[in-house]
């Protein structure tokens, strides 16, 4: 899937590393420069594409989620806000499914930036009283940053819903998540770490609410090491969904479960408050250390 991104025809050539493209019904910015390929939907600020120049693809996708505009994109970086979860509807917030706009970019020979906004309307008062602009930067090179800027007067959750490409989910291995964990699929039970480490023998859906500020992926039979930077978090959640409910997804491959992990930069258990000059943050920064 992440090939088919950069084969797309393209629109409009905004720049010499930058250009729209369109796939199905979505717009998407796609960035080929010497050091990294990208690309970033219009709808939902969403990443669905980072790999660094000679490395293989960082950021999962499903080869089976629809670009319809108003569903949401299965994989990528989904950003979940104003809410994380089933706490409104649509689930894990608004942002995700509507369009965002292109508001700034710029480039230089390490890489691109990219800065796209959404502000309330019509449609986002029905489904949540506040005024609030938001912004999502980028930065695309060796690493990856990103960053949601949240502007108004209210209180929101939200997550940065990564998904990861692995070679093989049973020889993963989460590190850094802290001691004190939240088990979705057993409840809502509080659990308790003693190393503060996951790894994937079935389905598991955690909020870890007492992380490290780095998680690494230690993806063993891709013989690589994920490092996800965490900044203004309260929360880290970790999901796979395992074989069982794999398979009941419309918009993932039976088997889908065993080539990503979801490690997510969250506000989960302590809502990000947002007020006149100080806008609520959450960011995360993306880098590879490859093994001998």
């Amino acid at each position: 899937m992440n090939e088919k991104l950069f084969t797309l025809p393209v629109v409009n050539q905004v720049t010499p590393y930058i250009s729209l493209r369109q796939i199905d019904q979505l717009p998407v910015i796609v960035i080929s420069h010497p050091k990294v390929r990208a690309a970033v939907t219009l709808q939902g600020a969403h990443l669905v594409a980072w790999q660094p120049s000679g490395e293989k693809a960082v950021i999962w996708l499903s080869e089976k989620t629809p670009f319809t505009a108003g569903k949401a994109i299965r994989g990528g970086v989904p950003i979940c806000w104003p809410w994380f979860g089933p706490a409104g509807e649509p689930a894990h917030g608004f942002a995700r499914i509507l369009p965002w706009t292109l508001s700034a970019h710029d480039e230089n020979e390490d890489g691109v930036m990219l800065t796209l906004v959404l502000e309330s309307n019509e449609q986002t008062k029905k489904l949540w009283p506040h005024d609030f602009t938001l912004f999502a930067r980028f930065r695309f090179g060796e690493h990856c940053e990103m960053e949601l800027e949240a502007h108004g007067d209210y209180e929101a959750t939200a997550a940065l819903h990564s998904y990861f490409a692995v070679e093989d989910i049973a020889g993963v291995e989460v590190s850094g998540l802290g001691n004190h964990f939240i088990d979705k699929v057993n409840n809502g039970v509080t659990g308790v770490s003693e190393n503060g480490r996951q790894t994937y023998p079935s389905r598991v859906d955690r909020i870890h609410t007492q992380p490290e500020d780095c998680s690494l992926i230690h993806d063993k039979a891709g013989n690589r090491v994920i490092e996800v930077y965490h900044h203004y978090q309260s929360d880290v959640v970790t999901w796979n969904p395992g074989a069982e409910l794999s398979c009941s997804l419309a918009d993932m491959a039976n088997d889908g479960y065993k080539t990503f992990v979801c490690v997510e930069t969250a506000h989960v258990s302590k809502p990000m408050k947002s007020a006149g000059e100080k806008p609520a943050r959450l960011g995360t920064t993306l880098r590879l250390r490859n093994k001998a």
